[in-house]
């Protein structure tokens, strides 16, 4: 399946109605069980004051997030689609800054207190040369949030966009390690219950938007009958620990 043109579509709602952004990052946050993982882990390392970049940063969820969270913080976003960055800087303010660069070979003038990578080390071929620049991005100590499919998830294997069907969690482990990270926490995402709520509100909702934009009242029944459900499930998930999973979770340290 293709993810992008359906990101795009969004985007482009963002785009035209700007009040939509805020309901559609709500929206994020209630159907995607990664950004409660990614905030969590946020909030476990990230000061106030610090300097915070947003690797892949698609619709800038997360740097508003940062932004709305931490007044004395400053984001530095980067992602090939420059569309989705200036449209987000259009409403940011100037602790907000942007570059479109292919992480595989950039390396940001400054050094950063935290960097993340959500869901994009799994599109790139050369993923040793994106870890070793973001540890060049980061000051000594700096914290390092990935999220990216396991090789647990048959769904990553037919997604086009992806150069590799997941991740091994013990080779990204060493990885890191190879390249100067102390790993701090490695852990699966959407394990039984966490890949039962995606299906329910993401994967399958998805597929009727891909195939017609007029399925929206569709949709909207749709989750009124499996939300509460769906999201108990996504509670579940954060709760446990799961011994095995369809994505991975990892905070790594720059070592000193």
């Amino acid at each position: 399946m293709q993810y992008d043109p359906v990101k795009d579509r969004f985007a482009t709602y963002v785009s035209i109605f700007p009040g939509f952004r805020s309901l559609f990052y709500k929206l994020l946050d209630a159907i995607l069980l990664r950004q409660a993982y990614v905030k969590k882990a946020i909030n476990r390392h990230f000061r106030d004051g610090n300097l915070f970049y947003d690797a892949g940063a698609g619709f800038c969820q997360y740097s508003d997030y940062v932004l709305r969270k931490y007044p004395a913080a400053e984001v530095f976003a980067v992602d090939l689609k420059t569309q989705y960055l200036e449209s987000y800087a259009q409403v940011a303010d100037n602790r907000f800054s942007f570059q479109s660069a292919d992480l595989q070979t950039y390396k940001p003038q400054r050094q950063y207190h935290m960097a993340i990578a959500i869901d994009i080390l799994e599109h790139i071929e050369d993923d040793l040369s994106t870890l070793k620049n973001f540890h060049a991005a980061l000051v000594e100590g700096g914290t390092l949030i990935i999220s990216t499919p396991s090789d647990l998830d048959e769904a990553a294997k037919f997604t086009e966009e992806h150069v590799r069907p997941g991740y091994n969690k013990l080779e990204l482990e060493q990885k890191l390690e190879n390249c100067g990270f102390e790993v701090l926490s490695s852990r699966y995402s959407y394990g039984f219950w966490g890949a039962l709520s995606w299906r329910l509100l993401l994967k399958y909702p998805l597929k009727m938007f891909s195939r017609s934009r007029y399925s929206m009242p569709l949709i909207a029944v749709y989750y009124f009958l499996v939300f509460i459900p769906a999201r108990l499930m996504m509670l579940m998930d954060l709760a446990g620990e799961n011994h095995c999973g369809t994505g991975i979770i990892i905070e790594a340290r720059k070592k000193h």
